[in-house]
């Protein structure tokens, strides 16, 4: 059925030259069909020059370029829209630093048939998140204080692997939520809810940046 559908998988660059191509690899062989757009925020490492010379033997390999950083939110309004003008029904986001496993993506287009939007969760049964002290306490109890004070029931909130079935998000878009930055993950799940989307949360393991 998913090879019917266009699916757009999306990531938000800053100085990822060491990590894209890997990246690029990995969703090719998980989702051979599925289209890639990356966002670049003119990372002073270059890694627009890796991903123009990936784009030569990856006709489905988009970039657009921006001028400087404008902020991962902005990012992620961009590549919704890309995706509505461009009619594809399924939009994939990840993080380009390969905290995400490419390979969850065939879960992610498995589930997205039946449900509008799907989010990768940490902290639900399968589900890890990998990162140490501080940061893994902040992470863990910050979406359990979200859940508690949103009362909406959902154990995560801010990672940025999610999915989108665009033809069933009639009257949603990303430019309706006004957080930024990163509380602007948070905020499109109190969007989708306030509009009673159902969603569904499946396990995912998050890797901490090498």
């Amino acid at each position: 059925m998913s090879n019917e559908k266009r699916i757009l998988v999306f990531t938000a660059c800053y100085n990822e030259k060491l990590n894209i191509e890997k990246l690029v690899e990995e969703i090719k062989k998980y989702s051979p069909n599925s289209y890639i757009l990356i966002v670049d925020d003119n990372s002073p490492d270059k890694t627009k020059d890796v991903v123009k010379n990936l784009q030569k033997k990856n006709p489905n390999l988009d970039l657009i370029v921006r001028e400087k950083k404008l902020g991962l939110d902005t990012a992620h309004k961009l590549a919704y829209d890309y995706a509505l003008k461009n009619n594809f029904d399924y939009l994939i986001t990840m993080d380009a630093d390969l905290s995400h496993n490419p390979k969850e993506i065939i879960n992610f287009i498995e589930n997205l048939e039946d449900y509008p939007f799907i989010i990768g969760s940490r902290y639900i049964a399968g589900g890890a998140c990998m990162m140490k002290g501080s940061r893994l306490l902040m992470s863990k109890y910050g979406n359990l204080l979200i859940k508690k004070l949103s009362k909406i029931d959902c154990n995560e909130f801010t990672t940025s692997y999610r999915a989108f079935n665009l033809k069933k998000l009639a009257n949603f878009h990303l430019n309706n939520v006004k957080e930024t930055g990163y509380s602007f993950f948070m905020g499109t799940i109190f969007e989708l809810n306030k509009k009673k989307f159902k969603k569904k949360e499946i396990p995912i393991i998050f890797f901490d940046r090498e």
